[in-house]
């Protein structure tokens, strides 16, 4: 895992030889290495440890997707504000399989980095609105349930925010029965 300023000079040196290959009339090595710069310059925007991530959480692989993101150790340094953003999204997702409070932190996170996509956005807060579920704060849900169907305009998540609605009507001792 290269740091993003890093990928940059790394592009930057790519095409600069590529260059030099045109002069010295090697065309084909000059079209290569930029086609090589090109892919360093779209890891530097699509980072590929959080795309291998996605697919392992597509597949329900929660301990494979925890492991790849492992792999980034400073997030701050090695991503891109949004990048950070899907790290910290993956793992609230991830994390709150088991701890409740770091998945929070993690989530909270995200969504002050922000995502690009609104339904990932919107997934986040229903994230958050389960877990202030959990924790019996009643307004902080109703107010991130909101927010999340405001942002949710395909109508993807419309019956997890109702059943989410549901579960806050219900009361602390009605949901502690359920479980």
């Amino acid at each position: 895992m290269f740091n993003k300023n890093i990928k940059l000079v790394l592009a930057v040196a790519i095409l600069a030889v590529a260059v030099w290959q045109f002069t010295e009339n090697n065309i084909g090595n000059g079209i290569f290495l930029i086609l090589i710069a090109a892919l360093v310059v779209l890891t530097y925007f699509k980072n590929e440890v959080i795309i291998m991530a996605f697919f392992k959480l597509r597949k329900q692989d929660m301990e494979g997707a925890d492991r790849i993101l492992n792999k980034i150790k400073d997030p701050a340094g090695a991503l891109v504000p949004k990048q950070e953003g899907y790290y910290n999204y993956l793992k609230g997702i991830i994390t709150s399989q088991t701890n409740l409070n770091a998945a929070e932190k993690f989530l909270r996170r995200a969504i002050e980095l922000g995502l690009n996509m609104p339904e990932d956005m919107a997934m986040a807060k229903l994230q958050l609105a389960g877990i202030a579920i959990t924790k019996n704060r009643k307004v902080e849900a109703e107010k991130l349930l909101a927010e999340a169907k405001k942002l949710d305009k395909k109508g993807m998540l419309k019956d997890q925010i109702n059943m989410m609605k549901a579960n806050l009507k219900r009361g602390p001792v009605q949901q502690m029965r359920r479980y």
